[in-house]
């Protein structure tokens, strides 16, 4: 198993809007995420740790702004916690091993696909392209994003 993990160096490399982001909580303007409009097959990962977080076959146009996925590529890579923030009750999403802020899990996704819409800031992933996978070290996710042909 890779060993995913927040370091000083995966943060000293992170740009300003990303370190915003994932590190002080931040939320990207909607419609400005440079992976809103991505189509490609592959999966999102983490921007600081790398761990995999959300596989293009999970993601939908939502039109709220931000890129929207159904459901987590590892649950056990996605932490849901209370925020209270704004003078409303939401839940917060963010990387386990890499505790990057990545945005909030509403229920209001796709009915048929388990209802949930996990709302994405761009700017705390890292999208890698199918083909890419294995040689990144992502092999083993490949059954999870679809054949684009």
């Amino acid at each position: 198993m890779p060993n995913y993990r927040k370091t000083p160096e995966a943060v000293a490399r992170l740009t300003p809007e990303q370190y915003r982001v994932t590190q002080q909580s931040g939320t990207e303007a909607p419609g400005t995420g440079e992976l809103l409009d991505n189509h490609e097959p592959g999966i999102y990962v983490d921007i600081v740790s790398g761990e995999p977080l959300f596989a293009s076959s999970d993601k939908f146009e939502s039109g709220c702004g931000w890129p929207s996925f159904t459901k987590p590529i590892e649950p056990a890579n996605v932490n849901e916690l209370k925020d209270a923030t704004h003078g409303i009750i939401r839940t917060e999403v963010r990387s386990a091993a890499g505790d990057s802020h990545l945005g909030h899990v509403f229920d209001d996704g796709p009915p048929d696909r388990g209802g949930l819409r996990y709302c994405i800031n761009s700017a705390s992933l890292r999208f890698i392209h199918r083909d890419d996978m294995e040689a990144e070290g992502y092999g083993a996710y490949l059954d999870q994003v679809e054949d684009v042909r």
